[in-house]
């Protein structure tokens, strides 16, 4: 997957290029982001996803964004740039990594209000910059602490997609899973298919395939089938927020995992950057989550509606899950456990 760059800059660094996922894994199709609402729009169809790619995503367009906004004004250029980035954080409220990246963009404004604007907009292309390197750094030491939890052989099951379309390199739940490959280890890995958008089958599976790893789709029912069977010796998933206490914001249909895990007997770890860690948010009923289209359940990827169009639907993007049924809590800072209160509030900075 090292061949595949799912966010840079373009030629003439003046767009962002982004490899459409919506279009995977039929086509391969990257697009330019121009203007605000292209990246709005981008970001909130999901043509960019998963918490850290949404972040460097993000951090690159406020630099494209910045180089046409009043150059000889900052004030001007310090309201329109504020106002530019509410607006693209207003896409997707779950993930945090959105709000992280905007932020330390904001202060790269913020901090040095005397440098002339073409000087600033040269230190939000290096600040863009450094937090897609430092997200490929936290993949590797992500990658490196969550291949300690397994043994060659094993069977995973993985719901979402947490690989290197979700982040720069490695991914993070699959980040264990392609190291490990790398040093010659096998592990048969269960992808749910993560209805309603198929992030599992359309995203996770062809990664997967394409990265010479032994992956079997399964629909989301299945889980407690291929586990009750034996076949599942650990669960690795993402996260888009991890609140204080250990509870968890990731992909609806996430906590069924856990439940079903906790079972039997089956751990289950989360995986992500600690840039998703959310302090300032006590628990897991303090995560915003995202009400999507009821469109996408009735409509799409069918040829014709799958329910009577006066049909009610209820279609969060997320789900939380319990810190209490979560095994350990990994990151690049190290592998985290109950008392979550603690240890992640403690953790290195």
């Amino acid at each position: 997957m090292d061949d595949m760059i799912n966010v840079s800059l373009s030629q003439a660094g003046d767009r962002v290029v982004i490899l459409d996922q919506t279009k995977l894994p039929n086509k391969v199709e990257y697009i330019e982001l121009a203007t605000a609402e292209d990246v709005y729009q981008a970001i909130f169809h999901l043509k960019v996803r998963g918490a850290p790619a949404i972040g460097i995503c993000a951090a690159f367009s406020m630099y494209v964004l910045a180089l046409s906004m009043p150059q000889e004004d900052y004030g001007e250029f310090c309201r329109e740039f504020l106002k530019t980035k509410e607006h693209i954080a207003s896409s997707r409220p779950t993930a945090v990594n959105l709000k992280w990246a905007l932020e330390r963009m904001e202060k790269v404004v913020m901090s040095d209000p005397s440098s002339p604007v073409p000087k600033i907009c040269e230190k939000l292309k290096k600040e863009a910059q450094a937090i897609q390197q430092e997200d490929m750094d936290m993949c590797r030491r992500i990658a490196e602490y969550g291949l300690s939890l397994i043994k060659d052989g094993d069977g995973i099951l993985t719901h979402c997609n947490a690989g290197p379309l979700a982040t720069s390199r490695y991914g993070t739940a699959l980040g264990p899973i392609f190291l490990g490959k790398e040093r010659g280890m096998d592990f048969r890995v269960f992808a749910d298919e993560t209805r309603p958008l198929l992030q599992g089958a359309r995203l996770t599976s062809y990664e997967l395939e394409r990265g010479g790893v032994d992956v079997t789709l399964i629909c989301d029912n299945m889980a407690s089938m291929v586990m009750k069977n034996g076949w599942v010796q650990a669960c690795f998933v993402g996260c888009d927020r991890v609140a204080a206490n250990g509870d968890t914001a990731n992909k609806i249909g996430t906590s069924g995992v856990a439940i079903l895990a906790k079972y039997y007997g089956i751990p289950f770890y989360v995986l992500g950057p600690s840039s998703t860690i959310d302090l300032d948010c006590p628990t897991g009923a303090d995560i915003p989550i995202e009400l999507r289209s009821p469109q996408e359940i009735k409509e799409k990827f069918y040829s014709q509606p799958m329910a009577l169009p006066e049909t009610k639907c209820y279609n969060p993007a997320f789900d939380v899950t319990d810190h209490s049924l979560i095994t350990a809590i990994v990151t690049d800072q190290g592998i985290f456990r109950e008392p979550y209160t603690s240890s992640l509030c403690g953790r290195r900075e």
